[in-house]
Formats: structure tokens, C-alpha cells, sequence
């Protein structure tokens, strides 16, 4: 790959990345290795890589993934929420 196929940019670079994989409510991160256009961006995940995802999230699904609390998000309530003017 040579450019980027939304930017264009052709500075995309191999690392590592937390993609996020919603549980129910909550999102769990998986660190894995893909191309990342550094312009903007853009994450290109290999065949393997999107296997490895796939059988990432059928695991998480069925409980057989073992996982540690790492934060705790919050949300304002509704009753705070500021409604847009159009």
C-alpha cells in the first residue's frame, strides 16, 4: 500500500492499536498490529488480523475471555443534556 485511500497520505506505518469491541454496554479493548496512515488515521487490518477479531468477538460473546477492569466511564443524565436550537 502506498497511500492512504481516504487522505491520500502516504506516511502509513506498522503498529500497534487498541481496537475497540463493544460487549453489551461496555467496550473492550484488543491490542493488535495493523497499517495506520499517519495523516489521518485510518487503520488497514490484514486478513489474519480480522480473523483474530472476528474470533475475538464470538469468545467475548460466549464468557471465554478473560478480562480486568481498567476505568470506569460515566454519563450525564438525560435530564442535563442541553438541547440543540435549529
Amino acid at each position: 500500500m502506498t497511500k492512504c485511500v481516504f487522505c491520500h497520505g502516504e506516511d502509513i506505518r506498522e503498529q500497534t492499536v487498541n481496537e475497540e469491541l463493544q460487549l453489551n454496554s461496555d467496550i473492550v479493548y484488543a491490542p493488535v498490529s495493523c497499517l495506520v496512515c499517519q495523516t489521518c488515521g485510518e487503520r488497514y487490518f490484514d486478513r489474519p488480523t480480522v480473523r483474530h477479531l472476528e474470533k475475538l468477538r464470538a469468545e467475548l460473546r460466549s464468557g471465554q475471555v478473560p478480562l480486568k477492569q481498567v476505568g470506569k466511564v460515566l454519563m450525564i443524565e438525560s435530564s442535563s443534556m442541553v438541547t440543540a436550537r435549529v
